[in-house]
């Protein structure tokens, strides 16, 4: 069978896009011949009208979400929206009748509100295709701020009828629970929940021949601990929060053994490591430089030297995403919110210990499993500015713990082996194919 996944971006680091790289290694496993449609030159099928970054989706989305002023009224926006939706439609139609395509598969197209002509133009295609259809549904609309309040009529009446559309040949698929039980109450509508998997089954991530050499082009010393914080940066990622844990930690460490037979002495120092993509506002990236400053804390952003795959750069080596993980002491992952929580998964592979904020998702979902965690609580407050904090008692028992992971060989072991395992048991490929050839029954699609 002939499969579409379809989103703004493919390729990169974010969660949607690394999450469609999973569905399509195990949608060809199970032998199925799968494309990518985005807005990412590197694409399968490249329609640069869905890219992320398409200056006339922002201008839209800026006049549909925050301000009405590019257009003398609401008509006028209007009009030029569903110019943009023609057009779009045009060569959706072309590109999806070329290649023969049995199912689609939009990944937020249907949810998330960030590109308005191309829900509508896809919605269009699917009907007079009559194309079966699974919409993934990893962020809605009213999961962020940015869509809280449409600038007119048209843009309100959009989000309800579209985001998702009413489609006959359709299954809904969420990431997690609390998604499932809103799109009910929201939409009326029933979903599947296919959970983030990681591949637990690959080679272990190692030092070798190529990442050796990562700590020192970093500026890290041997002896030197790395609290690696390994999401985009984002403010809803509450990195000021593993900033401040770090600094807290790094005043609790003297002259000791780590776990591995280092010795962590004087001269040595705690580096926070931040090798995701920046997507953060100017302020916030400022404030995060000025807490780790004011804490005395090294602070190294360094998302240039990393990407999906280990590649050369204009001569300049680059590393894989997941070279970051094997030179790390220690995982944070501080997010007041995610939809699941890929870097958590990616720390079990890695065997890694984790310190966790518990996110919402997390409480409802991922507590159950039994996974050994630092946890620094489910409850936070926040700043003058917005951002957010604890209250000073809130770090204590997390960073304890943490301190056992780098002092306690056994304990450290025995503690990311349990991991680990939980990890393979329930969030593994085999249990998303399980997961995908259920919903492919639903359409009479299983090869």
């Amino acid at each position: 069978m002939k499969i579409a996944l379809i989103h703004f971006r493919t390729g990169q680091t974010d969660g949607v896009s690394l999450e469609m790289d999973k569905w399509r290694f195990v949608l060809e496993k199970m032998g199925h011949q799968v494309r990518y449609i985005s807005g990412s030159p590197e694409a399968d099928i490249y329609l640069p009208e869905l890219n992320y970054k398409n200056p006339q989706n922002e201008k839209f989305v800026r006049n549909a979400y925050q301000h009405l002023s590019d257009y003398q009224n609401e008509t006028a926006f209007k009009t030029e929206i569903m110019t943009a939706v023609e057009k779009l439609n045009q060569h959706l139609k072309e590109v999806i009748k070329k290649a023969k395509f049995d199912l689609l598969i939009p990944n937020n197209i249907f949810s998330l509100g960030w590109n308005i002509p191309a829900a509508l133009a896809l919605a269009k295609v699917i009907r007079e295709f009559e194309l079966p259809v699974i919409c993934h549904h990893h962020d809605f609309y009213w999961e962020r701020e940015l869509y809280s309040e449409p600038s007119c009529n048209f843009i309100a009446e959009i989000l309800a009828d579209y985001f998702p559309p009413s489609l006959t040949n359709s299954e809904e698929v969420v990431i997690n629970s609390l998604a499932q039980a809103e799109l009910k109450k929201r939409k009326g509508l029933k979903s599947t929940v296919v959970p983030n998997v990681f591949n637990f089954q690959q080679q272990p991530w190692q030092i070798d021949s190529y990442n050796y050499d990562l700590r020192s082009k970093l500026g890290i010393k041997a002896d030197d601990i790395i609290i690696l914080h390994a999401t985009r940066i984002a403010e809803r990622k509450a990195i000021e929060l593993a900033i401040e844990t770090a600094a807290k930690l790094a005043r609790q460490l003297t002259n000791f053994e780590l776990y591995d037979g280092r010795i962590f002495g004087p001269e040595n120092e705690v580096v926070f490591l931040l090798p995701g993509l920046p997507e953060a506002e100017a302020a916030y990236l400022e404030f995060l430089k000025q807490m780790a400053a004011d804490y005395n804390l090294k602070l190294i952003f360094a998302n240039q030297l990393f990407a999906q795959q280990r590649q050369q750069s204009a001569g300049q080596k680059i590393y894989s995403f997941w070279d970051s993980y094997v030179i790390a002491d220690l995982i944070t992952y501080t997010s007041i919110k995610e939809g699941w929580g890929n870097q958590l998964l990616e720390a079990l592979f890695a065997q890694k210990p984790l310190l966790i904020f518990e996110y919402p998702v997390f409480r409802a979902d991922l507590s159950s499993y039994g996974l050994k965690l630092a946890s620094l609580g489910s409850d936070y407050q926040k700043r003058k500015n917005g951002y957010i904090k604890l209250p000073a008692d809130q770090f204590k028992g997390a960073i304890q713990e943490a301190i056992k992971y780098l002092k306690d060989t056994n304990y450290r072991s025995e503690v990311v082996a349990h991991n680990f395992a939980v990890g393979a048991c329930y969030f593994s490929y085999q249990r998303l194919e399980n997961l995908l050839e259920k919903l492919l029954t639903k359409f009479d699609l299983v090869t």
